[in-house]
C-alpha cells in the first residue's frame, strides 16, 4: 500500500501489531535456545543455525520487515508510534550491525557455544519422556554446529576479522572441559541424574542411555574437534594487539560499538574525558570515608592496605553466597518504600558453572521465562573465594539482584501490552544504568551503614568510571593490555582477579562496558530535574514507576517520555 494512503488508525495498528508478531516468532524459530530460555517450547529440539548462509537470511528478512513498516503510516497516538519508532530503531541497528559480519568471531571468553551448551541444562525442560528426546536431538546436533562456527571462524581469519589472541586463548580451557571420556563429568549429563518419578523405569533406562551416547558420540568429539581447530589454525592467526582498532575496519567498528552501547552521539575522546572527570569526583568522596575511618595516608595507599587485608574476603564459597542471601534479604523488605510497582517474578541464587568461573565476572543476572516455570537467578561466582571482598558484596547485590536487574527486567516481562521485541529486548544504555544507578538507591533507605561497604559502592562507580577510560584506551587509543590493568589498580579497590577478567571483558566485548556509565548519569539527570521541578511534591515511587513503565529505552527516548512526565506532574500537582 503507497504511503499516505487514507486507512483507519485502528486498522494500521492491527497491521502493525501483526507486523511485530511476526518478527519475534521469527526471532524465536533462528534462536531456538532464547525461545527455551524464554518458556516458549515449540523449538526445544533444535539448535541456531549458525551457517553464513543463515545470516544473510536473517539480514534479508530484517530488510524485509523494514520496507513492511515503512510502508505504513506512522500512528499519532503516543503508545503506538513509540512501538513504530522503536521496531524502526531495532531493525536498522540489526542491519548496520550487520556490515561488521559478527558470524565471524562467534565465541569469546562469555559467549558462544561452549557456554551456551553446557549452559542448557538450567533451563530445557526435564519433565517428560518428550522432553528428554529434544534434550537429545540438541546433543545431536551439536557436531552441525561446531562445523558451522569452525567454517565462519577460518572466514575470519581470510578477512582478518579474528579474536585477540589473549581472548582465543581463554578460549581453550573451557573448551578442554569438555573433552572427557566419561559422559558423567559434563554438566550435560544433571539432565538424566534425577528423572522423575513420573517417567517409567524402562524409559528412564533408555533415556540414560541415549543420553550418554548422545555425549559420548556428539559433544565430545564435536568439542575435540573445535579445540584443534583452535589450537591449530585458530590461535596462530589471531591478532596480538588487544584494540578493536587493529581489524581492517576497527575504526568504523568501535564508532558503531560506541553508538550501538551507549545510544548517544558521544565520541571516544568525548567518553573518555567523561571517565576522567567522573573519577575526580568519586575519588574525593573515597577519600572522605579513608578520613572518616582515620587513615592518614594517601587514597591510594587506603585502597592498598584494603585490598591487602585478608580479613576483608571470604573464606568460602557458603560464606559468600550466605553474605548475599542475607543483604538481599533485607532489601526486599524495604523495595516498597522506592517502589510502587513490584515483579510478581522471584529471584533464586546460583553460583556460575566451574567451566566458566575462572574467566567470568563476580555475578550475573539471568532474567525469569514468561511462562514463570521457574524464578530469575542471581548467579554468584565462588571461584577462589579468598579473593572476593566482603565490602563489595552489597553493592554487587543490589546492581544485579533489587533494586537492580531484577527489579527492572523482571517488571519489564510483565508489561504484557508492550510488544514481545520490547518485552524481552531492550538497550544497554539503559538496562546496565539502570542496575548502576540501583547501586547507590539502598543508601535513600538505610543500608551501607558499614564505612567500608560504602566504600566498596564507591569503587565499584570508580570501576565504572575507570571503564570509560580504559575501554576507549583500549579500542580508541591503542592501549596495552598491561596498562589498562594499571589503570585499574591506581584507580579502584577491586581486587587484581577481578580487575584482570574485567579488562579481558572489554577486550572481547568492544563498546558494552560504556553502557553502564553513560545510562546511569542520564538517570541521575532525569531524577535530579524531578526534584528540583516538583520540590516536596516529588514522590520517588512514582518516579521510579514512571522510569521503569516502558521498558528499557534508548536514552534520547527515555529522556523524552520522563520530561514530558515531569511536566505533567507540574501541572498535575500545581
Amino acid at each position: 500500500m503507497p504511503l499516505g494512503e487514507p486507512v483507519a488508525t485502528s486498522d494500521i495498528v492491527v497491521r502493525l501489531n501483526r507486523l511485530y508478531e511476526d518478527y519475534w516468532e521469527f526471532i524465536l524459530k533462528e534462536y531456538p535456545l532464547t525461545a527455551t530460555y524464554l518458556g516458549d517450547h515449540r523449538f526445544d529440539g533444535a539448535l541456531e543455525d549458525a551457517s553464513e548462509d543463515a545470516f544473510h537470511r536473517r539480514v534479508a528478512q530484517s530488510e524485509k520487515y523494514l520496507d513492511r513498516l515503512r510502508g505504513l503510516k506512522k500512528p499519532s497516538a503516543t503508545p503506538d508510534l513509540l512501538n513504530y519508532e522503536l521496531f524502526e530503531r531495532e531493525l536498522e541497528d540489526n542491519l548496520e550491525s550487520a556490515k561488521f559480519r559478527p558470524y565471524l568471531t562467534p565465541m569469546t571468553q562469555q559467549s558462544g557455544l561452549q557456554i551456551d551448551i553446557p549452559e542448557l541444562v538450567t533451563y530445557h525442560p526435564f519433565g517428560s519422556v518428550s522432553d528428554f528426546e529434544n534434550f537429545s536431538s540438541r546433543l545431536r546436533a551439536f557436531p552441525r554446529l561446531v562445523d558451522q562456527v569452525i567454517q565462519s571462524m577460518r572466514t575470519g581469519i581470510q578477512a582478518g576479522i579474528v579474536l585477540a589472541k589473549g581472548t582465543a586463548e581463554k578460549i581453550i580451557p573451557q573448551l578442554e572441559a569438555n573433552v572427557v571420556q566419561d559422559p558423567r563429568k559434563l554438566d550435560l549429563y544433571k539432565s538424566v541424574e534425577n528423572i522423575s518419578s513420573g517417567i517409567n523405569p524402562r524409559d528412564a533406562l533408555r533415556i540414560r542411555n541415549d543420553i550418554g551416547e548422545a555425549i559420548r558420540q556428539s559433544i565430545v568429539p564435536a568439542f575435540e574437534k573445535l579445540l584443534g581447530f583452535f589450537k591449530e589454525e585458530y590461535l596462530p592467526a589471531c591478532r596480538s594487539d588487544v584494540g578493536i582498532w587493529s581489524l581492517p575496519d576497527g575504526t568504523e567498528r568501535y564508532a558503531y560499538t560506541v553508538r550501538h552501547y551507549t545510544t548517544t552521539n558521544l565520541s571516544p575522546d568525548e567518553i573518555h574525558d567523561l571517565g576522567f572527570k567522573e573519577l575526580s569526583r568519586i575519588h574525593r568522596e573515597m577519600r572522605a570515608i579513608a578520613d572518616q575511618i582515620g587513615f592518614k595516608g594517601s587514597l591510594q595507599e587506603f585502597i592498598s592496605s584494603v585490598r591487602r587485608d585478608r580479613s576483608l574476603y571470604n573464606s568460602s564459597p557458603a560464606e559468600l553466597l550466605d553474605g548475599f542471601r542475607k543483604i538481599l534479604q533485607k532489601m526486599d523488605e524495604k523495595l516498597p518504600l522506592l517502589f510502587g510497582r513490584l515483579p510478581k517474578a522471584k529471584y533464586g541464587f546460583r553460583e556460575i558453572e566451574a567451566f566458566r568461573a575462572e574467566s567470568a565476572p563476580d555475578a550475573y543476572y539471568y532474567r525469569p521465562p514468561e511462562d514463570g516455570s521457574r524464578p530469575a537467578y542471581f548467579y554468584v561466582n565462588t571461584f577462589r573465594p579468598e579473593q572476593r571482598p566482603k565490602y563489595t558484596m552489597e553493592v554487587l547485590a543490589y546492581h544485579e539482584a533489587v533494586p537492580g536487574h531484577h527489579l527492572q527486567l523482571a517488571i519489564q516481562q510483565e508489561l504484557t501490552d508492550l510488544p514481545k521485541f520490547r518485552r524481552h529486548g531492550g538497550y544497554t544504555a539503559f538496562i546496565e544504568g539502570w542496575g548502576l544507578y540501583s547501586e547507590e538507591l539502598p543508601k535513600l533507605v538505610g543500608f551501607y551503614k558499614n564505612a567500608l561497604s560504602d566504600f566498596g559502592r564507591l569503587s565499584f562507580d570508580a570501576w565504572r568510571a575507570a571503564r570509560l577510560v580504559v575501554d576507549t584506551g583500549i579500542h580508541h587509543k591503542r592501549w596495552t593490555r598491561e596498562r589498562a590493568i594499571q589503570f585499574f589498580l591506581e584507580n579502584t579497590a577491586l581486587s587484581e582477579l577481578n580487575i584482570v577478567s574485567e579488562v579481558d571483558r572489554y577486550i572481547a566485548w568492544p563498546g558494552q562496558a560504556l553502557a553502564y556509565k553513560v545510562g546511569q548519569l542520564r538517570i541521575n539527570e532525569l531524577r535530579a530535574k524531578a526534584e528540583k521541578a516538583l520540590g516536596p511534591r516529588f514522590d520517588i515511587r512514582r518516579f521510579h514507576d514512571e522510569l521503569l513503565g516502558d521498558g528499557a529505552l534508548a536514552l534520547d527516548v527515555l529522556s523524552n517520555k520522563m520530561e514530558h512526565w515531569i511536566a505533567n506532574e507540574s501541572k498535575v500537582k500545581s
